[in-house]
């Protein structure tokens, strides 16, 4: 009886290790195929949105459109690439493709806005990166790249503080107030 026993023991854990492996396998074989997607997407495109566009479906995973539209940065498809950057991220989900489409998509806006060089298209433009590092930071506060990119950022385009004129030193009218119940000692 406890041969018999020792037998079935084995082969269940035998078909157990089986089927983890076989679970394993169509894991790897899965990931090769989304990396292989991920490879052909991030081939560089054309540089014409219209043609840009037509490349990756709504379908895709999350990964393939990330890996095509940075390709569309890349290239030099700006349109494309800031409406699939923009349609990555999803309010209230912080997931890696969400967080690489944020930083990418305010390393494009401080790009465009640098390069742009008048201050009226600067200024928003660099405006939307500072908003997209500060969103990224809120999300993860140890992103040294969102950190590094927003210092970069506001040393570019400084935020404007308010100056208040402060008034001088003026003498701050101080009157007695008589409580019922309280001593003068008693109050701040």
């Amino acid at each position: 009886m406890r041969r018999i026993s020792m037998h079935a023991a084995f082969a269940l854990a035998t078909t157990a290790a089986l089927a983890g492996a076989g679970f394993n396998g169509l894991q790897w074989q899965q990931a090769r195929q989304l990396n292989t997607t991920i490879a052909a997407a991030a081939q560089a495109p054309a540089p014409s949105s219209s043609a840009a566009e037509a490349t990756v479906s709504r379908d895709a995973p999350r990964e393939v459109r990330l890996a095509q539209a940075t390709a569309w940065s890349q290239a030099g498809a700006f349109d494309a690439a800031f409406k699939h950057f923009a349609g990555l991220i999803e309010p209230g989900r912080s997931d890696a493709v969400s967080r690489h489409a944020q930083y990418n998509l305010g390393n494009m806006y401080v790009r465009q806005g640098l390069a742009s060089g008048t201050p009226a298209d600067t200024g928003p433009l660099l405006e939307l990166a500072k908003q997209r590092y500060r969103d990224l930071l809120r999300a993860d506060p140890q992103d040294w790249d969102a950190r590094y990119n927003l210092e970069r950022t506001l040393r570019a385009a400084p935020e404007e503080q308010e100056t208040t004129a402060e008034a001088p030193n003026v003498p701050v009218e101080r009157r007695n107030v008589a409580l019922r119940g309280m001593t003068a000692g008693d109050l701040p």
